[in-house]
């Protein structure tokens, strides 16, 4: 797999800032926000499953049409609302402060890592599991997976010299796909589900 977005920061490569947002005009701007807002809004109070593509539009008052052309489905609607949320957590492995910013030591950075994607997927799950799952092999092609699957890369490279850090990296975050946690907080709950990841990095990665 290529990474083409952002790049991770460690002690061998220089921090690349976030992708911006194509600039939109006034009245698409004013759309977007009314619709995300819309969309919250609903899937809070009635939750994901619960909202049709016709309920967003109503409720933002803008025309059904305009919503298709512009997100396309409730997936879209998903990535677009979780976008905001994973544009933070990048900057903050980019260039805020360690651990989960640079300047730890590698095997410290990726249990950082672990636990604030966590912290992302445990409060928007519904949303997270919707992006990757609306068509098969969905959770590939979101630009936000490339991110985490470069950085964890990275970071295993500088830990474990030597290692085929691609594939490992890909191994490492398939615990954390949301269809998957989702079952696994079913089972056993969020605090042994969060408890049974952070033991898988701590065997690839002894702090």
């Amino acid at each position: 797999m290529e990474f083409n977005g952002l790049r991770s920061a460690s002690s061998s490569e220089p921090p690349a800032p976030p992708a911006t947002r194509p600039k939109e005009r006034a009245d698409a701007a004013r759309n977007r926000a009314k619709v995300l807002a819309a969309a919250a809004k609903l899937f809070r109070d009635r939750g994901v499953d619960g909202v049709s593509m016709d309920a967003v539009a109503a409720e933002a008052g803008v025309g059904k049409g305009t919503l298709f052309r512009r997100f396309g489905d409730k997936s879209g609607l998903a990535v677009a609302l979780l976008d905001e949320r994973e544009r933070e957590l990048q900057a903050a492995i980019l260039s805020g402060p360690a651990p989960l910013g640079p300047g730890a030591p590698a095997a410290e950075r990726l249990a950082a890592f672990v636990d604030a994607y966590l912290e992302h997927l445990f409060g928007h799950l519904d949303l997270v599991r919707m992006s990757e799952t609306a068509s098969p092999g969905a959770r590939y092609r979101i630009g936000a997976y490339r991110f985490w699957c470069h950085h964890v890369a990275i970071l295993l490279t500088e830990a474990r010299p030597g290692c085929d850090a691609g594939p490992l990296a890909h191994a490492l975050l398939a615990p954390l796909a949301a269809e998957h946690m989702t079952a696994l907080v079913a089972e056993y709950g969020e605090a042994r589900a969060r408890e049974a990841v952070r033991a898988l990095v701590r065997a690839l990665v002894p702090g």
